[in-house]
């Protein structure tokens, strides 16, 4: 500051030259009226360049906020689909999840769409992350306007502009040449130029730009690639998707004394990272023989949620007491709904809303090649108390089986085992038919569109009988 008022002070000086030149009758040489000229434009210049610096980068996020208004679907979104999960707290990454334009990163939608709380394929192999892993992940960075931060897997974009709006500097990098330049083009085109895209390889970072204060790393490595680490500044933190490929978890970590300390936190499922990542990865799912892990419950986290099962929801695992051989079984619960009326998000008045959504879910991912593979038999036990399908929805399905090719395109939904009201014990078993085209998998357990308590147990998915596998 002191320096901008010494600047400021020779500025108003040599404007009192150039102003006692203009006004005085008495002849000057032009090489001395030349040199005032020039002083008086220095002072000029340094006075604004000064004033830029000043400028803190509170105030500059300040102002990139000021660029991006609430969005009514994004708020939507936030308040509705989000902030009902928990385990979001920082007013600033909620501040701006309900200012990005989620559906300008997405390809052609319905609108609303681009707001539910999913994953959507954005073409080669790729998919744009839930928006409340988007939040989860940003928050757990803990992200300060000084903050530069390394992205791994730029995608569409999406993960990039939330970071803009939070801190100094974003450095993203995209494997995928068409998605990279996509998103650069788009990036600059909302004017987040403090966001810097590459095309090239995540694994190997970016090293001329470290050190790096944070890490966010969108795709699943098998382990956390030594480069990453390097560029990781000392204190600063990293949030990245580790394991299998279609086992991973999240792991928070925080460099100590040149070491990184490693957490462990939800279970996930991410593309995995390719490139000299996807070389190294010593484990690869078996397509002809597609199969899920945990099915029976027994084994729990730490957090007491089900082993093998990721974006669990609302749900708790429970001894069977009528049930010999103590059986476990997972219970989901949604609670009823009441219905409001919401115009405050939404441009269309008078438009019924229920209240914020609760999901009661677990999902696991799995390998299927439909070349392999022409049947799925899926088998287990539900019991349900006041079971009643949400506002809007006919079916009250206790599972969905989501079907992908190789481009992560969802191929098919098949909902299994709808059900209504209060009933004990009985079955579910469903053979379901694959497309030659399908890939890989998702199954949902849950309450995905209604409300009540749903208890389950013993859950089997293999291959049909009628299928061929070797």
């Amino acid at each position: 500051m002191h320096h901008l008022s010494v600047n400021f002070l020779f500025f108003l000086r040599q404007s009192s030259l150039v102003y006692v030149v203009f006004s005085n009758k008495t002849p000057m040489k032009r090489n001395q009226f030349f040199l005032y000229a020039v002083c008086f434009l220095i002072g000029f210049l340094t006075v604004i360049i000064q004033a830029e610096e000043t400028v803190t980068p509170e105030q500059q996020r300040i102002l990139r906020l000021k660029k991006f208004p609430v969005q009514n679907q994004a708020q939507w979104m936030t308040d509705y689909l989000l902030l009902p999960q928990g385990g979001l707290n920082n007013k600033d990454v909620i501040d701006v999840m309900r200012r990005i334009p989620r559906h300008r990163f997405v390809p052609p939608l319905p609108q609303s769409v681009a707001y539910w709380d999913q994953a959507i394929a954005i073409g080669h192999a790729q998919t744009i992350s839930p928006p409340y892993i988007v939040a989860f992940m940003t928050e757990q960075l803990t992200p300060k306007p000084t903050d530069k931060v390394l992205e791994i897997g730029t995608g569409s974009g999406y993960q990039a502009a939330v970071l803009s709006l939070l801190v100094r500097e974003v450095y993203t990098i995209e494997i995928v040449e068409p998605l990279g330049k996509q998103a650069e083009k788009l990036l600059k085109t909302l004017e987040m130029d403090n966001v810097h895209v590459r095309i090239g390889d995540g694994y190997q970072g970016w090293s001329e730009a470290a050190p790096f204060d944070s890490i966010i790393v969108t795709c699943s490595p098998e382990s956390i690639p030594q480069p990453l680490i390097d560029q990781l500044r000392e204190g600063g933190r990293m949030i990245i998707p580790v394991g299998e490929r279609f086992q991973q978890s999240f792991y928070l970590c925080q460099k100590v004394n040149g070491k990184l300390n490693k957490e462990r936190l939800n279970q996930t499922l991410f593309v995995p990272m390719t490139g000299k990542a996807e070389e190294q990865r010593t484990v690869q799912p078996d397509v002809k023989n597609p199969t899920i892990i945990g099915g029976d419950f027994n084994e729990v986290r730490e957090d007491g949620l089900p082993v093998g099962w990721h974006y669990a929801r609302n749900v708790e695992i429970l001894t069977l007491n009528d049930v010999s051989g103590g059986k476990k079984m997972a219970r989901f619960i949604n609670k009823p709904e009441k219905k409001i009326t919401q115009n405050d998000h939404i441009n269309a008045k008078n438009q019924t809303l229920s209240e914020p959504q609760i999901i009661s879910q677990v999902l696991q991912g799995f390998a299927v090649d439909g070349r392999e593979v022409s049947k799925l038999k899926i088998n287990y036990w539900i019991r349900g108390q006041q079971i009643v399908a949400r506002h809007g929805h006919v079916m009250t399905p206790t599972g969905i089986i989501s079907f992908f090719d190789e481009n992560r395109r969802q191929i098919a939904d098949i909902p299994l085992g709808s059900c209504r009201g209060t009933f004990t014990w009985e079955e579910v078993l469903r053979n379901i038919p694959v497309k030659p085209e399908t890939r890989e998998a998702v199954l949902l357990i849950g309450l995905p569109l209604a409300t009540g308590q749903l208890d389950v147990h013993s859950i089997v998915v293999g291959c049909a009988d009628d299928t061929v596998s070797e």
